[in-house]
């Protein structure tokens, strides 16, 4: 059915787009001279609608949408062929991710501490009954 070639097409195109956040992948097409091709060129272009809200939100790793915006310019795809670009993309991802996360726990904690309730000190001494 026509509901389900699309449901089939939606999925492929979620899951390669999610592909785009691997740099390695990314490296293993242009090797094989794929980011070269005008219809695979073409089909990056049509893919930029997944940056649309109402198609981001299905998306696990938005970085891809990054990626995809990056894979419009020949002179990405072009570094992509050399290995140490993709390793480069790689290790600046796994950094961006362990400051995100160290930055949103710190985040989590200080919102944390603002929303316990504000605990008065006990009076002192006998005060209140003098």
């Amino acid at each position: 059915t026509d509901e389900e070639q699309a449901r089939n097409r939606f999925q492929s195109e979620l899951e390669f787009v999610q592909c785009l956040a691997n740099p390695n992948y990314l490296n293993f097409l242009a090797q094989r001279g794929v980011l070269r091709e005008r219809p695979f060129i073409n089909y990056l272009k049509y893919l930029l609608y997944w940056k649309e809200p109402e198609y981001a939100k299905f998306l696990k790793y938005p970085h891809c949408l990054h990626m995809l915006e990056l894979l419009q310019y020949e002179h990405f795809r072009k570094e992509l062929v050399n290995a140490q670009c993709a390793k480069f993309i790689d290790e600046q991802q796994l950094l961006h991710w362990q400051h995100y996360a160290r930055k949103r726990t710190r985040l989590q904690q200080a919102l944390a501490e603002q929303q316990q309730p504000q605990q008065q000190p006990p009076p002192h001494g006998n005060a209140a009954t003098k």
